[in-house]
């Protein structure tokens, strides 16, 4: 583990939630609920039900998750000093998802609903693309009440998943709570749909209230209609860093005039999922400890690397050992 006492402190902010990994023999699946390829589908509790018994025979793994949570810990995984703010039920999954956070040393806030933890069946295609239909349960109780000054002032920078846009009320006022406080804000747009879905009300979130923005070229097109060299100077004229994944190639980094091409770390995909909250989990922990911006990127290039070769979203923790000893070379260069 990293040690460094002037590290900021990350807040994770998200739908907390259980994800169930899903290995398709075939797309079929996809067409019979009318999930969109490559997409994330908010799924009632009986679609999910449905979902879950079809797939039974193909379901490889379940682990705790959400988009920022699985950010959180892999930025725990790096040494750094982070909590995470999401909604669970009083049931054995709350408590699982509570239970590893802690293991991690990670600062929860974890508010009970009456309703079951949420869970995010993930499909995974044979070319490793990956399909989600979440049951948001629990994590969709989040309210604005949950979100004091006074929870924020304990942090650096929030983090938040682009999911929680679809509740207007609630993504404005962690912003703009985080925002007053002070506090460096990051979102990451998380899904192409749920851009478009929100477009005008996004753009405004970043203008006002929004330093660091995360995208993958989807996101970034849904966003802004160009292709990521263009995305990239629109985003970065509205916020103060932004940050584009375009895959197998890399990804793009520009803050003010200085601009950087990240490159691509190789690895046998065996699956997408995660790659891009463990992107982020790298870069900002490279923000945290005051790195330039290359070495931010390349951190986050090869941590995403590592999810990739892995059937879900969080890095096996035998493979954090080696891998810590790669960053600490980046760090040190």
């Amino acid at each position: 583990m990293h040690t460094d006492k002037k590290a900021m402190k990350v807040l994770g902010v998200g739908n907390a939630l259980v994800d169930i990994m899903i290995s398709l023999p075939d797309d079929s699946f996809l067409s019979e609920f009318g999930l969109p390829r490559g997409s994330m589908t908010l799924v009632g509790s009986d679609r999910s039900s449905k979902i879950f018994e079809s797939t039974r025979v193909h379901q490889v793994d379940v682990t705790t998750g959400g988009s920022a949570a699985n950010t959180i810990h892999g930025l725990a995984s790096l040494g750094g000093s982070c909590g995470y703010a999401g909604k669970i039920g009083r049931d054995e999954l709350g408590r699982l998802f509570a239970e590893e956070f802690n293991r991690k040393q990670v600062v929860t806030h974890l508010p009970y609903s009456t309703l079951d933890t949420g869970r995010v069946m993930a499909m995974v295609s044979q070319d490793s693309e990956r399909t989600m239909a979440t049951y948001l349960g629990a994590a969709a109780e989040l309210v604005p009440e949950d979100f004091s000054a006074e929870m924020m002032r304990q942090y650096d920078v929030v983090y938040v998943e682009g999911y929680l846009v679809q509740n207007h009320a609630l993504i404005e006022t962690i912003l703009k709570t985080a925002h007053e406080e002070g506090l460096q804000v990051a979102i990451d747009l998380s899904s192409y749909n749920i851009v478009e879905q929100n477009l005008e009300f996004l753009k405004y979130l970043v203008l006002n209230y929004v330093d660091i923005v995360f995208a993958n070229e989807e996101e970034a097109r849904a966003f802004t209609g160009l292709e990521p060299e263009g995305a990239l100077d629109v985003i970065a004229q509205m916020c103060e860093l932004a940050i584009i994944k375009t895959g197998k190639t890399g990804s793009l980094v520009r803050k003010g005039n200085e601009s950087y091409t990240i490159a691509p770390v190789p690895a046998e995909a065996v699956d997408t999922t995660g790659a891009g909250d463990s992107y982020a989990a790298g870069f900002l922990y490279g923000l945290t400890r005051n790195l330039s911006l290359q070495q931010c990127g390349d951190i986050a290039s090869l941590v995403s690397s590592r999810a990739v070769e892995t059937m879900g979203a969080r890095i096996p923790e035998s493979s954090w050992p080696g891998l810590l000893g790669l960053v600490n070379e980046i760090v040190n260069r």
